[in-house]
């Protein structure tokens, strides 16, 4: 038998260490996670193609701390009315959304947080006065997005008789708003404050100031995946206790003059 010469063997070494994925150099699978593309200082996909907003921070940093660099992160948009769809068929590893965690989504995914409280609030344009408290709605048209719970709330608590225009984006219904075609717009304010601090709004929208619900973000993931859980709990919980959480608030609500709430205690999975 002919005996391969010493180079061919560390040849044939290198080759089956490569193989066989030992050589630690192996790329990875992207973590596809659902944000929203249209929200300023939350979720927003900018002209240039990059991500910001205080969701895409929070996501960003559970990625790393689950093995993820940030150019091994594949968001995807997700819609209010599709959460639990994207979730459920397994188009996202998780969402973070302004995700409002409540009974009825239970029932279908699983929350870690929660990780940020904001209220529901009205935007209105910057000369209206006759909108000072949500009864006033009763006779105005308001514009929220499909799917929400801010519609809703409307809806069945505080103005039953107002006209309800359900659109597929906070954009759309900011464009509305500007053009007449509705007299306010609502959801949290933290979205609402994100809107009206843009460039190109200023001066044009003011909020209302009205603290109408609480509403506690949660990472949305699927239902049973207790593990990942537990990996994003102590993930967020990291966050806030580095200083990362506070900092990332102040540089995507900083320039809105927004007053947000404390960092909440994490509390699902306990």
């Amino acid at each position: 038998m002919k005996v391969p010469k010493a180079g061919a063997v560390a040849t044939v070494i290198v080759l089956a260490a490569t193989a066989s994925g030992c050589g630690g150099d192996a790329p990875k699978e992207p973590i596809s996670i659902g944000i929203k593309f249209d929200q300023p200082g939350i979720g927003m996909r900018e002209t240039d193609g990059t991500f910001t907003g205080f969701d895409v921070d929070v996501a960003t940093y559970i990625a790393k701390e689950l093995g993820y660099k940030a150019n091994e992160i594949e968001f995807k948009q997700v819609y209010s009315s599709d959460r639990e769809l994207l979730i459920q068929y397994n188009e996202v590893k998780f969402v973070a959304a302004s995700y409002t965690i409540n009974e009825k989504r239970r029932e279908k995914v699983e929350f870690a947080g929660p990780y940020f409280v904001a209220h529901q609030d009205l935007l209105v344009r910057a000369d209206d006065t006759s909108i000072a408290k949500a009864e006033d709605l009763n006779t105005k048209r308001l514009c929220s997005v499909s799917g929400s719970t801010s519609a809703e709330n409307i809806r069945k608590n505080l103005a039953p008789k107002a006209s309800v225009l359900e659109l597929g984006g906070y954009s759309e219904c900011l464009v509305a708003l500007q053009d007449n075609l509705v007299d306010a717009m609502t959801t949290d304010n933290s979205i609402l404050a994100g809107y009206s601090a843009r460039k190109n709004n200023a001066g044009k929208f003011k909020l209302v100031g009205l603290n109408l619900s609480n509403e506690n973000y949660g990472i949305g993931l699927k239902k049973g995946d207790n593990d990942l859980q537990r990996k994003i709990n102590l993930a967020l919980t990291k966050m806030v206790s580095d200083g990362s959480w506070e900092a990332a608030v102040k540089k995507n609500f900083g320039p809105a003059n927004y007053k947000y709430e404390p960092a909440p205690q994490v509390t699902t999975g306990n």
